[in-house]
Order: structure tokens, then C-alpha cells, then sequence
């Protein structure tokens, strides 16, 4: 079961009902800055992470004094659209994600720490996407130009590794390698400790590139990271 840290109290709670019943995720990005994209791009790993768990999940952001622009920046990020606040069915749950610091809501709630510098780098969004999800969403990120080379990097190396793997039979993801992604997601959505098992992934002599390839495609349903993208592309 997926758990947050619940910001009122400091300690885990879970997600969802324990009877998986519609869960109400809520993301206050009142500002178009980058804390506010790193809100929503945490409302949207949390949305993923249920829907992995079999939880239906309704996705509403509070209002925003430039939702047009906010909308367009979290388009780009790959963060799927949220509905107005309000709408939707009644839920059996709300989870808020909210700004560290900010005013508490009644509920559970997870607090989203500062990204820096104020204005994003949306030169190229998967790299600034994946620069955010390599620090947890408790740690104060800083997005300089040597983190988003490194993301940059990252994203290249990874995207031709897949795209090389899939060439390859098709072998199932290891039952041992899928219990530690879910457990990295389903703990406070533990973006880094995904990307960790990926890393080790890579190095790992024992998996057949087929394993690593489905293992890659598996982990990108949360991490939406479009690792698949290079696929028939000239080796």
C-alpha cells in the first residue's frame, strides 16, 4: 500500500483507503514558479503511484491566479491535466500537496520543499522532469546547469540502453526487481530509490536485456520519463 509522510503529523500514513476507494488527490500550485511545477509534478507521481495500486484517483488543482500558464508549463512537464477544484465524485479520500511551509489543510497532506531558481528551465522538459525526480520531494532541489547536463546525460544514455534492449526477445520484469520499484514508489513516492533501481538494473551481468527493457518500461509508468521514445530509431 502506498504511504505518504503526512505533513500535520510528520509521520507515514496511508494514501488510500485501506478498500481502495476513489481517492481525491489535490495540488495547491497557486504560483506558475518552479515549486509550484514540483507540486504538481508530486500530485501527479501520487496519482500514478494509485492508479498502479488498483486505486481509483480524481485529480483536481486549487485555483491559481494564471492557471493558462501554469497549465502550459505542467503540459510540458508531462504532468497530466488536473480538473477544477471540485469536480469529480465524492471520494473515499483527499491527499492535499501543498508547498512546504504553507498553511495546512484538514487532511492528509504531503509538503513539497523549494526548487530553485524561481523561473523554470523549460528548455528541455524531460531533463528539467527528471532533475526534480532525482531529489526527494522533502529535500530543496537546485536546478543549475550542471543538474540538468547531468539529467540531460542521464535521459540520452538511458533512451539508447532501451532502445538497444528492445531489439532483444522479450523477457519478463524479475518478480525480486518489481517488489523494489514498488516499494521505492509506495514509499512517500521515492522517486531517487526508483531511479536507483534502474541504475542497478543497468549494471546488473545477470538480467537478459529483454528483463531490462520491460523493467524499464514498468518503472516509466510512474516516472514518465518517455524512456521508450528512441524505439526503431537507427542503432
Amino acid at each position: 500500500m502506498l504511504r505518504i509522510i503526512d505533513a500535520r503529523t510528520g509521520e507515514p500514513a496511508p494514501a488510500a483507503p485501506a478498500r481502495r476507494a476513489p481517492t481525491r488527490v489535490v495540488a495547491h500550485a497557486e504560483e506558475g514558479d518552479t515549486t509550484a511545477l514540483r507540486v504538481l509534478l508530486v500530485a501527479d507521481l501520487l496519482v500514478r503511484g494509485l492508479e498502479l495500486d488498483g486505486t481509483p484517483v480524481w485529480a483536481t488543482a486549487a485555483d491559481s491566479p494564471e492557471p493558462g500558464r501554469l497549465r502550459e508549463r505542467a503540459a510540458a512537464l508531462g504532468i497530466r491535466p488536473f480538473d477544477e477544484a471540485g469536480a469529480g465524485p465524492g471520494s473515499g479520500r483527499t491527499v492535499h500537496v501543498l508547498r512546504a511551509g504553507g498553511p495546512l489543510p484538514d487532511g492528509p497532506a504531503i509538503a513539497v520543499a523549494p526548487a530553485h531558481p524561481a523561473e523554470p528551465d523549460l528548455a528541455d522538459p524531460d531533463a528539467l522532469r527528471l532533475a526534480l525526480l532525482a531529489r526527494h520531494h522533502h529535500a530543496r532541489v537546485e536546478l543549475d546547469p550542471a543538474a540538468l547536463d547531468d539529467a540531460r546525460d542521464t535521459l540520452a544514455r538511458l533512451r539508447r540502453s532501451v532502445a538497444a534492449w528492445a531489439r532483444q526477445p522479450s523477457r519478463p520484469v524479475p518478480d525480486e526487481v518489481r517488489d523494489r520499484l514498488r516499494a521505492a514508489w509506495e514509499d512517500d513516492l521515492d522517486a531517487p530509490g526508483v531511479l536507483r533501481v534502474l541504475r542497478a538494473v543497468e549494471r546488473d551481468p545477470g538480467l537478459p536485456d529483454g528483463a531490462r527493457f520491460e523493467i524499464c518500461a514498468y518503472a516509466d509508468r510512474f516516472l514518465a520519463l518517455h524512456l521508450t521514445r528512441d524505439l526503431g530509431a537507427p542503432a
